[in-house]
């Protein structure tokens, strides 16, 4: 697993297509459900026809945890959902990372999103550490 300062992830060996597939199944363990999908390379050919490396943004939601939030201050809607990206690295597998939740929220000062957002990165987690 590595870190960087807002996400966490893991590199794979698998196709880009196997990944979001396995994903999609992990995150719905955990009780996300995928909200959007944005096929980055797709966009960037379309619009500027540019060439760009297999590289796609999912917007993953926990339905009951979402709700919670918005409860608690109405303006988080614009932290989410939770985006994880998943590209074709340069040795020919895939990374996947997960925004970090935590550093998301803190942004807010709300104590009540904060744990709010550690439940969201210990589910995360999860789903990062069964694709290593």
């Amino acid at each position: 697993m590595y870190n960087t300062d807002y996400t966490f992830g893991v590199e794979t060996k698998m196709t880009v297509s196997a990944a979001r597939q396995k994903i999609a199944e992990l995150l719905k363990e955990e009780g996300f459900g995928i909200l959007t999908e944005i096929d980055v390379a797709a966009t960037l050919k379309k619009k500027i026809d540019v060439d760009f490396r297999p590289y796609l943004i999912l917007g993953a939601c926990n339905p009951k945890i979402a709700n919670e939030a918005l409860g608690l201050e109405l303006e988080i809607g614009s932290l989410l959902p939770c985006n994880v990206i998943v590209y074709q690295n340069d040795k020919g597998g895939t990374n996947i990372a997960f925004m970090d939740p935590l550093v998301a929220m803190a942004s807010t000062g709300n104590k009540g999103l904060a744990q709010h957002a550690k439940i969201v990165r210990d589910k995360l987690m999860s789903v990062a550490r069964k694709l290593e």
